[in-house]
């Protein structure tokens, strides 16, 4: 029996095994060794420690060469390391960290062996990041003292630790690694044992949805990817990050979600099947939703379904005179981006007032642009002589191109399409910015459907540079072509989508900041540790939660019942907390509490 756990400071793990040599198992021997500890690192095949400790030896050089370690310091990094084949060389570890292939089968032996091993104080961490740790624990010989240790990749640049407990495991080796995690410079979030944990339980989910959008030909690769990067900030895509990840191993991870949650949003996409099954798995074969130069290598290179260079076929119509419509936020930074690219912009609103209130707003916009630096005082004028203010719609009678930015209510934009039809000229091209409601039905509301189109913009308009340009069954060719040139013209970047609940950046964020709020509401773990997660590990510029409170809780809630409504899948029903947060009129930073309080300006 298995002496009882003392007080394992972190300082005491001083010799650490690391068992899976692969890019992870890699570069956490760099991070434990340059942390001063010393690493013994283990793989199966003899070929594979070899390549470790080769780029071992090769990311320390570049260190070297960029400033960031003293030669000496490098040779005392690579003296800390040895690498080799057999299990038995982790007999003084203090703590053995296993990263190898997600499979109980494989892990269950690597446990067994090390049981019989190690001394009886070590602590034993998977890396796993799929399967259970309770499971994984409970075959163990010494079950408190295994525990998850999960690292994000690449280990070297990636901040966040998670630190899992399984039912089975000792307050004290929970302390001694996580305490070992921070002396790393790592940030630890502690959770609990079920698949994919906290960072990974979100973001496979969104993964998944990203894939069956792809699968489902709503987008193409590019502009689901260009859409979640310049429309939420994203470092990369979600199909080039499958393919970062490995097809095979979303899919397990996914499987493993699936099995607990029952959740159709985690039941993995049939197409990463088909592409597991066939080898393409990403980067690491070379090929998976994209085609690269070589296996391993970051490299994109053109294929068959590679867009071809130019844009729409068809030529546009000419596009010399806009008309904006509504005095909000949105619709006077779509005027400003208008005005700035040289269009002569009708700003009109409900009355002379609002629109003039809408045309200062944009003065004290291009003030604070030339503030900074980034306009002249004389460019800035220009630019908004460009904008004239309006009280009526009437004043839209020679535009070329219409754009509605008014309240997200169907009926009220039914009303606006009505009278757009009779005032604009023949030709002219119309469009909405809705970000959630049917396009189709804006368009019924005029005698000329196939001039009508989505043009979603993000905000601030004048900042993001995302474009969702929502075609319906009705959009003429020629309609949708003015508005790439449009987006061309003002400098933002147009995806094509069509026309159903949340196009593609609302279809895909909304799920996953709500499965965010499910994680609290079930006391899975906190708003702090979920916000931190998705930021340190998976990237994100703001935590869920973070976002849900700058969005707004009732904007969100909205959206929500609109993809319920629309594809109804269980999943995609808004959380309790969420609806009871938005009856209570907690609605975010405007009313000065949402998930968080803030103060009150």
């Amino acid at each position: 029996m298995a002496t009882p756990l003392s007080h394992n400071p972190s300082s005491a793990l001083r010799t650490i095994a690391v068992v899976g040599l692969g890019t992870m198992g890699t570069g956490i021997t760099e991070v434990l060794a340059k942390a001063g500890r010393e690493v013994i690192g283990i793989d199966i095949s003899e070929a594979q420690a070899a390549q470790s400790l080769a780029a071992l030896e090769s990311s320390t050089a570049r260190a070297v060469a960029r400033g960031r370690l003293g030669e000496e310091e490098r040779a005392e990094v690579l003296a800390r390391v040895r690498t080799g084949t057999d299990l038995r060389a982790a007999a003084d570890a203090d703590l053995v960290i296993e990263v190898a292939p997600e499979s109980y089968e494989v892990k269950h032996q690597i446990f067994r062996e090390l049981d019989g091993i190690v001394r009886p104080e070590t602590i034993l961490a998977t890396g796993t990041n799929a399967l259970s740790v309770t499971r994984l624990a409970a075959d163990s010989a010494r079950p408190e003292r295994v525990l998850g240790l999960h690292f994000f990749n690449p280990a070297q640049a990636m901040k966040l630790v998670e630190v899992v407990s399984s039912v089975l495991t000792a307050p004290q080796a929970v302390a001694a690694v996580t305490d070992l995690a921070i002396e790393l410079g790592k940030e630890p979030v502690a959770v609990g044992d079920r698949p994919g944990f906290v960072a990974d339980g979100l973001l496979f989910g969104y993964l998944n949805q990203a894939a069956a959008m792809y699968e489902a030909k709503y987008a193409s690769r590019e502009d689901i990817d260009a859409a979640m990067r310049l429309g939420c900030g994203l470092p990369m895509g979600p199909l080039a990050l499958l393919d970062l990840i490995g097809v095979d191993t979303a899919r397990t991870v996914l499987d493993a979600m699936y099995a607990e949650s029952r959740d159709r949003l985690h039941a993995p996409a049939p197409i990463l099947k088909q592409l597991s099954e066939a080898g393409l798995t990403g980067r690491k074969s070379g090929r998976g939703f994209y085609t690269y130069e070589a296996p391993g290598s970051a490299t994109v290179v053109p294929d068959a379904l590679t867009p071809a260079e130019g844009g729409p076929a068809t030529p546009g119509r000419e596009v010399r005179s806009v008309g904006v419509a509504g005095s909000g936020t949105m619709a006077s930074g779509i005027a400003e981006v208008f005005a700035k690219a040289g269009y002569d912009v009708v700003l009109a609103a409900r009355s002379e007032e609002k629109a003039q209130a809408a045309k200062a707003r944009i003065g004290k916009s291009l003030a604070r642009s030339v503030d900074k630096g980034r306009l002249t005082a004389e460019a800035a004028a220009q630019i908004l002589d460009r904008i004239a203010p309006a009280g009526s719609y009437d004043a839209f009678a020679d535009v070329d191109l219409a754009v509605e930015a008014i309240a997200e209510d169907l009926e009220i934009k039914r009303q606006l399409f009505q009278a757009l039809d009779k005032i604009c000229k023949p030709g002219a091209v119309l469009a909405t910015t809705t970000s959630s409601l049917p396009v189709v039905a804006c368009a019924r509301a005029t005698s000329r459907p196939q001039d009508v189109i989505g043009m979603h913009f993000f905000n601030p308009a004048p900042a993001m540079k995302l474009v969702e340009v929502v075609r319906t069954v009705l959009t003429a060719d020629d309609v949708h072509a003015t508005v790439h040139e449009v987006c061309a013209r003002i400098r933002k970047h147009a995806v094509d989508c069509g026309d159903r609940a949340g196009f593609i950046v609302n279809a895909l964020l909304f799920p996953y900041l709500n499965n965010a709020i499910k994680m609290v509401q079930e006391h899975y773990a906190s708003l702090d540790d979920i916000d931190a997660a998705m930021k340190l590990g998976g990237g994100y510029p703001m935590g869920p939660f973070e976002l849900l409170d700058v969005v707004g809780l009732d904007v969100s809630l909205a959206i929500e019942k609109v993809l319920h409504r629309e594809f109804r899948d269980p999943g995609l029903a808004p959380a309790p907390l969420l609806e009871h947060l938005v009856a209570a009129g907690c609605l975010g930073r405007k009313t000065g509490r949402g998930f968080r309080e803030y103060a009150r300006r």
